[in-house]
């Protein structure tokens, strides 16, 4: 199977990134030809049973008050056989990082940057199953991986209020659609942000919706302020020459000036941090996507032996690997929410690391005759963040 996209005619990456990426949808006719389902029913719905799974179980009701209901997982495998014939859609977060053949769909995306890659979202529905119509704030790829769904697309600019109230999703109270596709195994439909959608299966169907993550300005503003107060010294505001003023409630603009003093110091201090600040926020894993640590840490030489020994090594499918090339000599790793400078002339193992999901010895046999890259590869093992075949 081709690693790449098979773009329309007319269209590549580049020109796709030039002319839909963030603008308008693209329907891709056979883009992964040949492609089957990396998954059966029957094995998501066991995901969905797990603790620690994201899942979610959508009904459309046929009569009643409420027009949808969502119940989060875990679910209970007997709550399947409960379930109607017609109009419900079972949903699973993060299955990439569960099942490895879901994971190897990411390879058709790496035209993307990784870090914008967020997740693969499997849905498995029955016959007139869906989520009802929506829009999302991130641009996503839907896959059709099984069966039919059929999708029917809105101009229509999405409007707060345009959602159905005492219903715990965001969907549309009313939905205009000018546009409808039927989508088939291997067909992709890509969707830009806020685009009103509305997927519905004929018959039963999967699709794999490839996410990718989009943090509010309202998330980048509180995660910022928090690094920055990580900065905050253990000081007060203190006056300086404090004379006897006419007006006693008024702030002088020396008062005033010393304040303000205080914040730009604090703020130089922490813009340079941003970069880091941002590596570690587009990396940071899900809380229940977190790694445990190895239980008896390896020596750099333990960790030399036995990749040679065993001759590969992986990244766990929880950690998000990313790199930037600073301009002062030193580069920073960032992995799973954490950073690690390295030289810059050490970049193109850094890139190694980030690129690849397995690492054989031969490949790496180089960058491990240096001191710091074997003592950063041991590093991201003890943390789980690299893991052996034998698992340990």
């Amino acid at each position: 199977m081709s690693r790449h996209l098979a773009f329309p005619e007319g269209v590549d990456a580049e020109s796709f990134l030039r002319f839909f990426w963030q603008r308008r949808p693209l329907l891709m006719p056979a883009a992964l030809p040949g492609f089957e389902s990396p998954i059966e029913p029957e094995e998501l719905a066991g995901l969905a049973c797990e603790d620690g799974v994201e899942s979610r179980l959508v009904r459309q009701m046929r009569s009643g008050p409420i027009p949808w209901k969502v119940e989060y997982g875990p679910l209970r495998p007997s709550r399947f056989r409960k379930l109607a014939a017609t109009h419900w859609t079972l949903l699973v977060q993060d299955v990439d990082k569960h099942v490895p053949a879901v994971g190897q769909l990411l390879d058709h995306f790496r035209f993307l940057p990784d870090w914008r890659v967020d997740d693969v979202m499997v849905s498995y529905a029955v016959d007139q199953g869906s989520v009802g119509p929506h829009w999302d704030e991130y641009d996503v790829f839907l896959v059709q991986a099984r069966g039919r769904r059929r999708w029917q697309i809105a101009q229509q600019r999405p409007a707060p209020d345009n959602v159905l109230p005492d219903v715990d999703l965001r969907i549309m109270a009313r939905f205009e659609p000018d546009t409808e596709w039927t989508l088939e195994p291997g067909d992709v439909l890509y969707l830009p942000p806020g685009v009103p959608h509305w997927g519905i299966a004929e018959g039963d169907c999967m699709t794999c919706s490839v996410g990718l993550r989009a943090p509010s300005l309202r998330e980048l503003a509180s995660t910022w302020f928090e690094a920055v107060l990580e900065t905050v010294p253990d000081a007060h505001y203190r006056d300086g020459a404090l004379h006897v003023q006419p007006h006693s409630a008024e702030i002088s603009g020396d008062a005033m000036a010393r304040a303000l003093e205080l914040i730009d110091a604090l703020t130089e201090r922490a813009d340079a941090d941003k970069r880091r600040w941002f590596g570690r926020l587009v990396t940071e894993p899900k809380p229940n996507l977190v790694v445990d640590p190895l239980a008896r840490p390896l020596s750099p030489t333990e960790f030399r032996q036995r990749l040679e020994q065993l001759g590969t090594v992986r990244r766990h499918p929880f950690s998000r690997f990313a790199h930037f090339a600073g301009d002062d000599g030193s580069d920073w790793l960032f992995v799973a929410g954490e950073d690690y400078r390295i030289d810059s002339r050490q970049r193109a193992f850094a890139q190694v690391l980030c690129q690849w999901r397995e690492l054989h010895f031969g490949f790496v046999a180089e960058w491990i005759e240096c001191t710091d890259c074997l003592a950063l590869m041991t590093r991201l093992c003890n943390a789980g963040h690299l893991e052996f075949p034998d698992g340990h």
